[in-house]
């Protein structure tokens, strides 16, 4: 056993046993079992966000009603993109603009509330938002704009401590829900537009104090306990020059946790600058050396030390704006395999194995796919190279280089936005929107604080008739078992119960619950706001109840070209809304 992890597993111990009142590991471990309560991101650390729960079920959904709606209040809506936490009597939301809430569950009624003071000058890439929180111990814990993360008191909203995770100056936020394993609060950044460098941290929960930091771009040193420890892959192995200090690769999406393998498992944007041609020299690249790793990556991290077990990067000098942060959801195959599945913003479905990362297979998963052929049986994307933006041209106006027609758009087949994985069918329901753009390179320099992108876009949909698509997936074989077809784009997370509903809401205000089999659309709700949100589900008193944000912003009004011009009519909003199926109406079909 080398030094670090030695130092560290003393290190968990110690947290281990000073954490012992309130939320403990143990609870976080089994959180996806426990339906009294919903403590973690993801409703479970694999991200499943699967209930086990069956009170409410595909013959009396048509039964639910609402219980309270919560309003946020004031001018501060913009995009409401958080997953509620339940604990103990009390739901837990964040806001835009970096706030927090507590909320009592019986009544709906504010308990209390925490405003950030952000400063002048935030560099937020894609909306105002916050994503949500994490509980342990007596504490809360959540991210704001400026880059920092703080720890609250769960009965009183008081600030425990207050922490910095990066230079907001220099382009870096903050947006993910925290993610908290033995003791340690792990968080990610946020910022891959500005030519910062992506990065997992790891903190004790109780004093918010440094244990170590895994940078995501290779070159750039890790610490741990304060002191340098390794460096992410070879200097210059695949990365040119100097350009690996400006790399890009933000963590922006938080991670998952894989207790089989002990294993966290963190998304990494984009390279900086967008433009490919200016991060190599040379199209095509001779060999690996032109992958700039680990952006577009999903990178699997010994939680104790922060040291790199494994990586498998989806989109290898990546040109296209096809971050690799979206989730990475644990399951078992149909033959029994423990695999881990993620939709790419690049439009494949793929799914590795859960020892080492390896690639398994990869289908795709929206349509008319054409940055890429296929994937190999490596994983490695068979490129179109014609359909690569080209290098910026001196003689041309402005420096732009070859406009391409790109699919999917930049914003990805699937953005942020979780899907869910449901026990029963085996199936996993992606949330996807089909788009492309047209993308050129410009010449770009960096400079600290301002974008660096070196690129130009316009999105534009597919389809006369919709954009935003919910497929119900074999990971076996990526089939498309049913499809749900939005005429705007879905932005919202999907959850699943094992009463056979999937959940979702839409940018056009509606709350729906699906049959898990068929697709049929079994309920719906008008919220008000378009939903960005997060749903959630949970027993009380022998009642389900589910609760989902409203409140429409995030990505596709700021960044959505053409996409933007059809949903400008949406109004935003702040809103929790919370159903339940009343014990009378349970039974009834």
């Amino acid at each position: 056993m080398n030094r670090f992890v030695l130092a560290t597993v003393l290190a968990i111990t110690c947290l281990g046993t000073a954490a012992t009142a309130g939320v403990t590991e143990e609870d976080l471990l089994k959180d996806q079992e426990s339906t009294e309560n919903v403590l973690t991101n993801g409703m479970g650390r694999n991200l499943q966000r699967y209930s086990p729960l069956e009170i409410l079920n595909k013959g009396n959904v048509k039964n639910l009603v609402p219980a309270w709606a919560f309003s946020l209040g004031g001018e501060k809506q913009r995009g409401q993109e958080s997953q509620p936490l339940v604990y103990d009597g009390m739901m837990y939301i964040t806001g835009s603009y970096s706030r927090m809430y507590a909320i009592d569950l019986k009544t709906g009624k504010e308990v209390w509330q925490y405003d950030a003071r952000l400063p002048e000058g935030i560099l937020p890439c894609c909306d105002v938002i916050n994503r949500g929180a994490a509980i342990f111990g007596d504490n809360i814990y959540f991210g704001t704009l400026d880059a920092r993360i703080l720890a609250l008191d769960l009965k009183t909203g008081k600030v425990k401590w207050n922490k910095k995770i990066a230079d907001y100056k220099e382009g870096y936020s903050y947006t993910a829900a925290p993610l908290i394993v033995n003791g340690l609060v792990v968080t990610g950044n946020s910022g891959g537009e500005f030519g910062i460098v992506g990065e997992v941290q790891a903190r004790d929960a109780e004093t918010g104090e440094l244990v170590w930091t895994r940078p995501m771009i290779e070159g750039n040193m890790g610490t741990y306990m304060g002191k340098e420890s390794t460096m992410t892959g070879t200097l210059n192995a695949t990365w040119p020059g100097d350009m690996w200090k400006t790399g890009g690769g933000a963590t922006w999406l938080g991670g998952s946790y894989d207790a089989d393998t002990d294993t966290l498992i963190f998304g990494a944007g984009n390279p900086a600058p967008w433009n490919s041609h200016l991060r190599n020299a040379g199209t095509p690249v001779e060999g690996n050396k032109g992958d700039n790793l680990y952006a577009a990556s999903r990178v699997g991290i010994d939680p104790k030390t922060g040291e790199i077990k494994w990586h498998f990067q989806t989109t290898p000098r990546e040109g296209w704006d096809f971050d690799g942060v979206n989730e990475v959801v644990g399951f078992v195959d149909k033959d029994g395999n423990k695999r881990y599945a993620t939709a790419d913003r690049n439009g494949f479905f793929y799914v590795l194995n859960r020892e080492d990362g390896k690639f398994v297979s990869a289908h795709p998963f929206v349509k008319e796919i054409n940055w890429a052929k296929g994937i190999d049986e490596n994983g490695r994307p068979i490129y179109n190279e014609e359909n690569r933006p080209g290098a910026p041209d001196a003689a041309a106006e402005g420096g732009k280089g070859q406009q391409v027609f790109a699919v999917p758009s930049f914003l990805g087949g699937k953005n942020w936005m979780p899907m869910a994985y449901n026990q029963k069918t085996g199936l996993f329901y992606v949330p996807s929107n089909e788009w492309g753009m047209d993308i050129w390179n410009e010449p770009i320099s960096y400079k600290k604080g301002a974008a660096y992108l070196g690129a130009g876009f316009t999105i534009k949909p597919l389809f006369e008739d919709y954009i935003g698509s919910l497929k119900a997936m074999d990971p076996n074989t990526g089939e498309v078992k049913w499809e749900y077809k939005n005429s705007a784009p879905l932005w919202g997370g999907v959850m699943s119960t094992a009463g056979g509903l999937v959940f979702t809401g839409n940018p056009e205000g509606e709350f729906l619950a699906f049959d898990a089999d068929t697709g049929e659309k079994l309920w719906s709700f008008q919220t008000g706001s378009g939903i960005v949100g997060q749903p959630i589900t949970w027993e009380q008193d022998g009642e389900q109840y589910v609760s989902v944000m409203s409140g429409w912003g995030g990505a596709v009004p700021l960044w959505g070209g053409e996409v933007a011009k059809k949903v400008n009519y949406l109004n935003q909003g702040g809103m929790v809304w919370t159903f339940k199926l009343p014990k009378q109406l349970a039974s009834a079909n």
